[in-house]
C-alpha cells in the first residue's frame, strides 16, 4: 500500500470512529432529552450507513490506473429520463439532480447527512446540502463533467437508501 492509500485507509477508519462517537453520543443526548433517538437506533443506523459507505467505496475507489477515466460523461436527456424514474422524490432543477427531505427531527437529519457524508466521502462524490432544523435540500451535478452523471444517480440512490 502507497502511502496515500494508507493515508485515505486511516482517514476513513477515523471517520468511521467519529460517526459512532457522534451516532452514540447523540442517542444518548437524545434520549436524556426525550427526543426520538436512541443508543440502540443510533447504532442501526450506524451500522446500515457503514454498510452502504463499504459498498460505495469499493466499486469508485480511485487509483492511479484509472484517475484518467475518472471523469464521467454528462447524462443524455433519454438516460436522465430512466434515472429519475428509478429515483423516488428526485427530480432536475437548475440542471442538478434536486431532493428535499424531511425527517422528525434536527437529530435525524443531522444524522443522515453525517452518514451520507461517509459515503459521499468514499465515493469521492460530494452533494450540495443545506439543512434547516429537521429538512435537508440536496442538488446533484458533477462539476467536472459540466452536468448530471451516473455519480450524482449513484449518490441519489444511496441518500434515499440512508433516508429509508
Amino acid at each position: 500500500m502507497d502511502c496515500r492509500g494508507f493515508h485515505r485507509t486511516l482517514l476513513r477508519h477515523w471517520l468511521k470512529l467519529v460517526a459512532l462517537f457522534l451516532f452514540v453520543g447523540i442517542g444518548t443526548f437524545g434520549q436524556s432529552l426525550r427526543f426520538s433517538a436512541t443508543p440502540l437506533i443510533a447504532s442501526s443506523f450506524l451500522h446500515e450507513t457503514l454498510a452502504i459507505a463499504t459498498s460505495a467505496s469499493t466499486s469508485n475507489k480511485p487509483t492511479f490506473q484509472n484517475i484518467a477515466t475518472m471523469n464521467a460523461s454528462v447524462l443524455s436527456p433519454n438516460q436522465l429520463d430512466a434515472a429519475l424514474g428509478q429515483l423516488d422524490n428526485w427530480s432536475v432543477q437548475n440542471g442538478k439532480l434536486h431532493r428535499q427531505y424531511q425527517f422528525p427531527s434536527f437529530v435525524e437529519a443531522f444524522g443522515f447527512m453525517s452518514s451520507l457524508a461517509l459515503v459521499a466521502e468514499s465515493m469521492g462524490h460530494h452533494p450540495e446540502w443545506f439543512n434547516v432544523y429537521n429538512r435537508v435540500t440536496i442538488d446533484l451535478t458533477t462539476h467536472d463533467a459540466g452536468g448530471i452523471t451516473q455519480k450524482d444517480v449513484d449518490l441519489a440512490k444511496k441518500a434515499n437508501e440512508l433516508a429509508t
